[in-house]
């Protein structure tokens, strides 16, 4: 499997968007998959992926780990996720700071774990079993949140820190996430951001959320907003050059709408790099 670093500005791969890729082969660093969408054999989506593979460089990003729950870890998914990593020789693996699931139900959506000591201790020992089992580092993600736990001793990023530290994992870093849920709670991201341990960051997600009056939702289906750029500006001339994806899954846009996205990233890398 490769292990090389990614670097620049990528994509996150979606079907609808996968043939103008290939006829277009547009300047980018690299592109994200969903794992999830490519585990059934003989797909058609495949046949798409391999001919992008050829170009690009491939991040696998799956939401089926599971990592904070008490269910047994699914070695089987995992196997899964490791021959398609194999087959596709993909950078590296990523996937949430969360439970989707419990009692043998899956809930299809990614919850949040409280943030404590206990917590921290569960989930960077399944963390170290999958990386055991997958043979590398993996990347988790903070999550979007709508709700707090009244036993919480920690902040987010505490919490996320605190876990990549146990485990010995890397950070995918995600700033719309960090935004809704800091305005979902009423906390300020810039302190949010400045906590986090960038040095275990290894890649930045942007994208979009709908503003539902009460709360904010990461819908995926919107482009990245204003104060998220601000952001990823102020964290760029910080820390130089970190492999960043622009994410939008819903309400899919022309693919030169995520193009001009992921201009805007490079852009905004650029400037700091000279600064």
């Amino acid at each position: 499997m490769v292990q090389a670093r990614l670097q620049g500005v990528g994509v996150g791969l979606r079907m609808p968007h996968v043939r103008a890729v290939i006829q277009q082969r547009p300047k980018l660093g690299w592109f994200e998959v969903l794992a999830d969408n490519y585990l059934a054999e003989g797909s058609l989506s495949h046949r798409g992926l391999t001919a992008v593979r050829e170009h690009y460089p491939i991040a696998l990003h799956s939401v089926g780990m599971s990592l904070g729950s008490t269910d047994p870890l699914d070695r089987t998914y995992l196997k899964q996720l490791r021959g398609l990593a194999r087959r596709y020789e993909t950078r590296w693996f990523s996937d949430h700071l969360c439970f989707v699931s419990a009692g043998g139900v899956n809930f299809h959506d990614l919850l949040p774990l409280p943030y404590t000591d206990e917590a921290v201790d569960h989930t960077a020992s399944r963390i170290r079993q999958v990386q055991d089992f997958l043979g590398e580092q993996i990347l988790i993600e903070n999550v979007s949140s709508y709700l707090r736990y009244e036993h919480s001793t920690m902040t987010e990023a505490m919490f996320l820190n605190t876990v990549a530290e146990e485990a010995d994992c890397w950070i995918l870093l995600d700033l719309n996430n960090l935004y809704v849920s800091a305005h979902n709670h009423g906390g300020d991201v810039h302190d949010a951001l400045d906590e986090i341990r960038c040095e275990r960051v290894r890649q930045i997600h942007l994208g979009g959320f709908e503003d539902k009056g009460d709360y904010l939702l990461d819908a995926h289906n919107r482009p990245v907003c204003e104060a998220v750029w601000q952001l990823f500006e102020k964290l760029s001339r910080q820390h130089k050059n970190i492999p960043t994806l622009i994410e939008w899954d819903r309400d899919l846009p022309p693919f030169d709408d995520l193009l001009a996205e992921a201009r805007r990233a490079e852009r905004i890398q650029t400037r700091a790099a000279a600064a």
